[in-house]
């Protein structure tokens, strides 16, 4: 059973979470910290960033944090919060790809993605592309992209990434879903090719109580609940994500989940990746799209 507790020391490493001011980001933000790591708290809200840096100092961790303003719905700003990192920092060790939009009503990005895949897919690669070059130059340096079980049910449908049919909020969430598998293993893919130094590692979470499943209706969540059962703490929902970063066991291009109840529940182990997320077509035609509509990528 891995935990926390095996998290090796930190001390010296820079971290960056996405999402890090609730749930599971911050959870895996505080667990870092705690290890020695400085962690770069990203998020949408400098309010809720400057809340949960207050609250993981309270715990005494080893490491040091500090707030970063990251608005995910708009490239522009993503490449602006990353050369302003780049500035600050000669090295990144760990980029937790966690935030994520889940089953909003219809809206877009800036940009005039559909958000979710705006957000979760396309923020995120813009994010890691303008970041890579640092991450690359860092030695022994990872990027772990959060997905989650609803990728199983996802398939990216390149004629309606904008909504210019029609819009599914569960379906649109499952194709993002299903894009942070594909970006993760392409990702590894083209290191690999280029002889790159970062290791790419998907997870997915599991079930936990979070505020994501906020845009759902008491019946869509009793529903929910009923489907997948009890739901875990968002501190055991960190778990792959922290497996993935930091131990020396994880696997480059491999997925980690909980081990239990299908991947619902429990503690990291290395899972089957489902065909949908190991199609290399459709993985390579996505990171072409993004690659085109970001600006972000050489690889």
């Amino acid at each position: 059973m891995w935990t926390k507790q095996n998290i090796p020391d930190l001390s010296g490493k820079t971290a960056l979470v996405t999402g890090a001011n609730t749930g599971i980001g911050y959870e895996t933000a505080l667990a870092l910290y705690e290890a020695g790591a400085h962690v770069i708290l990203a998020c949408r809200n400098q309010e809720n960033a400057d809340k949960a840096m207050a609250a993981a100092q309270q715990t005494g961790g080893k490491g040091t944090l500090e707030t970063g303003l990251l608005n995910l719905a708009n490239l522009a700003a993503v490449k602006q919060f990353a050369n302003e990192l780049i500035a600050r920092h000669d090295k990144l060790h760990l980029l937790i790809n966690n935030a994520g939009v889940m089953t909003p009503p219809a809206s877009k990005t800036d940009d005039g993605f559909e958000l979710q895949f705006g957000v979760n897919v396309l923020g995120h690669y813009a994010l890691t592309g303008h970041l890579y070059p640092l991450l690359n130059s860092t030695a022994n340096s990872r990027i772990v992209t959060v997905s989650s079980l609803a990728y199983l049910r996802g398939a990216i449908d390149f004629d309606n990434l904008k909504s210019e049919k029609n819009y599914d909020a569960m379906r649109e969430y499952a194709q993002s879903k299903l894009g942070n598998v594909l970006f993760s293993l392409e990702l590894q893919r083209r290191i690999e090719k280029t002889q790159g130094q970062p290791m790419s590692i998907a997870v997915q979470p599991g079930a936990n109580k979070t505020d994501l499943s906020r845009h759902m209706t008491d019946a869509e969540y009793a529903a929910a609940l009923d489907r997948i059962g009890e739901l875990m703490e968002p501190w055991q929902g960190a778990l792959p994500s922290l497996y993935a970063a930091t131990d020396p066991h994880a696997k480059a291009g491999a997925l980690y989940g909980p081990d239990q109840d299908g991947g619902y529940r429990g503690y990291p182990a290395e899972a089957v990746i489902a065909p949908n997320a190991t199609d290399q077509v459709t993985a390579k035609q996505l990171w072409e799209y993004a690659h085109t509509v970001t600006g972000a990528f050489s690889l």
